[in-house]
């Protein structure tokens, strides 16, 4: 398997080499040359397999040539072995043909633990076989940091930095980060937005001399293997639900846009999916295209679903590969359009083509609450915010009701008390036992300014499990 640029300038690669690349050289995204496709008989066949099973069938044609088949099959065993449901990802119905695909199950409570308790196994894997090490720098907008570090704490050959907007996470997801204690673990909370500190990552992935000769590592999901682990889960949950002999509809809380773009690469490699919709918040970039073909950069609100408060979805670039014919030049004119323009739209077959598969909505605070009220109601479930805004997405922009639909359910609503608490849900909400104690440990961050220069300087004081780079 090999993999190649959205921007066309530069070589491919294969999976080792992407997993350790992150961005590629011409500042565009990996995606595979050729996407596998499966059968229907071959998918019809994966019915009943245990989780990580299910994921070594799905996955095994990303990492051939580059992990044998029985090193990958223990990786992915010790992977989901640490999930605390049976099933993983089990479903959970709402009413006759709705269901919430509880992804919070894994050791940070969101659905990011999917891809990134693989990533830190298949870091640990790579850099012993080739004697490297790696520093990661990371951006969250709030549930990426705690899986990224959760994944990686034990990894030899890896420092990692997690950068997160200063107060404007939730005090759960902020305490995930930085009560995690480690010589190679350092977050850092930075006095701007997410979109600041995205920005910080990918500014530093272009010009890498602060290192001083260390490899740079995404954990965002720019990184092609956490892309590959999420499209595990939309067979799974079609698989239970009658697929691939009937198709099934996913509702997806999505900002960066990489978890339906995993739903649409499942979708490609033979799953049959009538309809992804992007549910969003108050910052609704991908509503804004996919309803009016507007793909253009406004200003930043902090929401009750602060996950998606990103308003440059950077895995939307993938999406447009695609429209464009994996035309490489044609979108590095259409992101350079967006860097100096800050938007764009696309010829309108192009977008007419994305319409067929995708629609859209973006919900506001107080509509989310009032769907964390409703569904509380008729079914005594909480869900959090995220999954809730998935949940009106899916009631208002569902074309079929004979097809089943699958809300993604991203996170624990523990992680979010403050929107539970304004929906006027009077359950308590309980911290799982390996949590219980959460808010009574010591935390350790440094606050930045917002300034690249500041943050590239604490990573080369700080890398080398403490040692100046």
């Amino acid at each position: 398997m090999r993999y190649i640029s959205t921007r066309g300038q530069a070589p491919a690669l294969n999976f080792e080499d992407v997993l350790l690349a992150g961005l590629a050289t011409d500042g565009g995204l990996y995606v595979p040359e050729n996407l596998p496709r499966f059968t229907q008989e071959e998918i019809a066949s994966w019915a009943g397999l245990p989780y990580h099973e299910l994921a070594f069938r799905v996955m095994r044609p990303f990492v051939t040539g580059s992990i044998p088949d029985a090193d990958f099959k223990k990786i992915l065993e010790e992977t989901y072995g640490v999930f605390a449901h049976s099933a993983v990802a089990p479903l959970r119905q709402l009413n006759g043909n709705e269901w919430v695909l509880e992804l919070f199950h894994g050791p940070t409570l969101a659905f990011k633990d999917f891809a990134l308790q693989l990533l830190g196994r298949l870091l640990d894997y790579v850099l012993e076989k080739r004697g490297e090490r790696v520093v990661i720098v990371g951006a969250t907008s709030g549930d990426t940091g705690s899986a990224a570090i959760e994944g990686c704490k034990h990894c030899e050959n890896v420092d990692i930095f997690i950068l997160h907007p200063h107060n404007r996470v939730s005090e759960v997801q902020r305490r995930q980060m930085t009560t995690i204690f480690g010589e190679n673990i350092h977050n850092i909370a930075i006095e701007g937005n997410f979109d600041d500190c995205q920005e910080m990552v990918k500014a530093s992935f272009a010009d890498q001399g602060f290192l001083k000769g260390t490899r740079l590592v995404a954990v965002n999901s720019i990184n092609w293997a956490r892309i590959m682990a999420q499209i595990v889960y939309y067979f799974h949950a079609a698989l239970q639900l009658g697929g691939p002999a009937r198709s099934v509809s996913f509702s997806v809380p999505t900002g960066n846009f990489g978890d339906i773009f995993a739903g649409y690469l499942a979708r490609n490699m033979g799953l049959p999916i009538n309809q992804l919709i992007v549910a969003t918040n108050r910052n609704d970039i991908l509503h804004r295209f996919m309803s009016g073909n507007q793909y253009v950069k406004e200003t930043l609100h902090a929401t009750l679903s602060p996950s998606m408060d990103i308003m440059v979805s950077s895995n939307f670039e993938r999406l447009l590969f695609d429209l464009h014919g994996r035309n490489g030049a044609a979108i590095a004119g259409l992101m350079d359009s967006f860097k100096q323009g800050g938007g764009f739209s696309v010829e309108q077959e192009r977008w007419t083509e994305a319409r067929k598969l995708f629609d859209s909505l973006a919900v506001d605070d107080a509509q989310t609450c009032e769907t964390i009220a409703e569904v509380y109601e008729q079914t005594g479930e909480v869900l959090d915010p995220h999954t809730a805004i998935g949940v009106k997405a899916a009631r208002e922009c569902r074309r079929s009701l004979d097809i089943p639909m699958v809300i993604l359910g991203t996170a624990h609503p523990v992680k979010f008390p403050d929107a539970v608490e304004k929906a006027g849900v009077g359950k308590a909400l309980e911290l799982p036992a390996h949590l219980s104690d959460l808010f009574e440990r010591d935390e350790r961050c440094t606050v930045l300014p917002n300034d690249l220069k500041a943050v590239q300087a604490f990573v080369s004081q700080h890398g080398n499990r403490g040692k100046p780079l």
